[in-house]
């Protein structure tokens, strides 16, 4: 048994709380662990909502695990070389954006068995009825005749396995994604009770991001799904293809630019664009927008998003062509993420009795 180990084997028998004795060890080592599903070149959405501040993180912990989520993307049917090339384009994308594989450990998530192994575990010390009445499976069942897949069910069980792998102690995530921290928080604590007391409880990092919606429809979010394809404006569109998404967005018959979702949703969502990429509050960008009907305020948001993402953009198209890189990074990344998975997972195998 590691010194690790033994250390918190002895707090615990010492009639500690699982929790505490946590507490303490995270307070050692602080890690944090996020994951993205690779659908290919980002929209404004997926960049402002956890891109932004993966790059800012970095700045701010020493340890950090950025994953692309190949595993869960196949929930859904997937082409096999899409995803493929999928994968290498929202590698290309985090590098452009600033994720720095020296700063952080970006990996691909299928090339660490260790992830499918712990899932399994965990899953064995998970509910049904838990399950059923998380999120992500209400949201992608409700009003389909078939319940869906079983990968698609246990979905939250494996992101669980993708965060206590790392003995991860902070997660960004969105308000949406609470629910499914809550279940890794308690498999956390029921795996400590069962069997020792070996993972941190992860703590959310709540993201103060933008919520960015469709062009075409502002009351639903920004989505690649989207039938309709002006509503979405990827991160490497050219500035003839942003103009046009914008000026074709959904407003209303009033000219004035104010802020109001609840009765002037797209102009509202236009201005939250215009605020996420200046970093400009609320106030201060209607100030500045008085004398400017709606048409006009269009292109003005138009090109401070052209603004923002030339130098992205470009930095996407320059790496797309330099598929050896894209996989040497990947290739890295995942020794890294293997040296941290592995031993680990040997510990978690003798509490389990496997071996």
């Amino acid at each position: 048994m590691s010194s690790s180990l033994s250390q918190q084997a002895l707090l615990c028998t010492c009639g500690l709380s699982a929790d505490f004795v946590i507490s303490q060890m995270s307070m050692i080592a602080n890690r944090v662990f996020s994951g993205i599903q690779p659908t290919g070149v980002p929209h404004l959405g997926n960049y402002f909502g956890a891109i932004e501040s993966w790059v800012r993180l970095q700045d701010e912990y020493s340890s950090i695990l950025y994953s692309i989520a190949d595993l869960h993307s196949i929930t859904v049917p997937q082409h096999a070389g899409t995803l493929k090339q999928n994968i290498l384009d929202m590698t290309a994308s985090l590098l452009a954006c600033g994720i720095n594989p020296e700063r952080s450990v970006l990996f691909q998530q299928s090339k660490i068995s260790e992830h499918n192994e712990l899932g399994w575990i965990l899953g064995c010390l998970t509910s049904m009825p838990r399950l059923r009445h998380l999120p992500q499976w209400k949201m992608k069942t409700s009003g389909q005749k078939e319940e869906g897949s079983l990968g698609l069910f246990t979905y939250p069980v494996l992101q669980s396995a993708d965060i206590l792998l790392y003995k991860s102690t902070h997660v960004p995530v969105g308000e949406d994604q609470l629910q499914h921290l809550e279940l890794t928080q308690d498999l956390a604590r029921i795996f400590n009770n069962q069997y020792g007391c070996i993972f941190p409880i992860p703590k959310a990092i709540l993201s103060e991001a933008k919520r960015i919606k469709s062009l075409r429809n502002p009351t639903t979010k920004m989505s690649k799904s989207d039938p309709q394809k002006l509503a979405t404006v990827y991160i490497n569109d050219s500035a003839e293809d942003i103009l046009l998404k914008f000026r074709k967005a959904v407003t209303d018959f009033t000219s004035e630019v104010t802020y109001d979702p609840e009765t002037r949703p797209g102009v509202s969502n236009l201005i939250t664009v215009h605020t996420a990429v200046t970093g400009k509050t609320i106030e201060e960008v209607v100030q500045h927008s008085k004398g400017l009907d709606t048409a006009r305020y269009k292109y003005v948001v138009a090109e401070a998003v052209i603004e923002k993402f030339a130098p992205i953009k470009n930095e996407i198209e320059r790496l797309r062509t330099e598929q050896g890189f894209l996989e040497q990074v990947l290739y890295r990344g995942a020794e890294k993420a293997k040296e941290l998975a592995h031993p680990f997972y040997r510990e978690i195998q003798k509490l389990v009795g496997f071996s």
